[in-house]
């Protein structure tokens, strides 16, 4: 999508039509409750339920959550083990109420690392919600935003490699329409809890011009009132896009 259409796209409306969040802080949640790891994971899927739930209430046309970073696999054995047996049960209890809800299901991220069993629930789920034409819920799993941008880079070299692109053909648009979600509306906001200040190699190209909204809040605690919150901040900013004007102003 060219920069004229991503400006376009978000005066259609007051609020974010896609938001992504990084969901950070279910380890310290755990700590806190004087518990292992991996039950700080088990109640983050609760609030990736509300967060969902809140998502579709509101008409977001995308929600992207962070859910396992390419980094993550430098995490103690026993806690990958624990996320990946988590994430295979979620996706074998909720897929079917997505499907009901008319949720579309997509993984992005390179799934040729995890199981043969977890990659065949994986297109299991979205091939069962391919058609739903509700909320987009995409789960980022084994994504890097670098690895991301990488797989675009290659597939326009293999079209250079074999004479069907000339290189200086290469465009920001033509590398756009390679990395993930190319198909969706540009993200908007992008909220990261547990209150650290950074974007950890998250939809690196994607959110070149998206509002970025920090809390505190511990994942396991985030709730429809925080995920609010977030949205009313992101009505209070002034978006230029590079400009110097607010995008939906009077420019006279």
């Amino acid at each position: 999508m060219s920069s004229a259409n991503q400006q376009e796209a978000n005066l259609s409306t007051l609020g974010p039509r896609h938001v992504a969040i990084i969901m950070d802080g279910n380890g310290r949640w755990a700590k806190r409750q004087g518990k292992l790891r991996v039950f700080g994971h088990k109640a983050g899927v609760k609030s990736v339920r509300r967060a969902v739930s809140f998502a579709a209430n509101n008409h977001l046309d995308a929600l992207t959550l962070y859910a396992f970073s390419s980094e993550n696999w430098n995490r103690p054995v026993q806690e990958v083990s624990a996320l990946m047996e988590l994430f295979v049960r979620a996706l074998d209890s909720e897929v079917k109420s997505l499907h009901k809800h008319n949720v579309r299901l997509r993984v992005i991220g390179d799934i040729s690392r995890f199981s043969t069993r977890l990659q065949e629930r994986i297109r299991r789920s979205e091939q069962l919600t391919e058609n739903n034409d509700g909320l987009t819920l995409n789960i980022a799993a084994n994504y890097g935003g670098r690895w991301d941008i990488i797989q675009g880079v290659r597939e326009l070299a293999e079209q250079v490699k074999d004479g069907s692109l000339r290189p200086d053909q290469i465009s920001e648009e033509l590398l756009g329409e390679r990395v993930c979600m190319n198909d969706l509306s540009p993200v908007d906001l992008v909220i990261r809890t547990g209150g650290e200040h950074r974007i950890s190699n998250f939809l690196l190209w994607q959110i070149a011009y998206a509002e970025l909204y920090f809390t505190d809040v511990l994942w396991p605690d985030f709730d429809e009132l925080v995920f609010e919150g977030a949205l009313n901040a992101f009505a209070q900013r002034e978006r230029r896009f590079g400009g110097t004007t607010p995008i939906g102003a009077d420019a006279s």
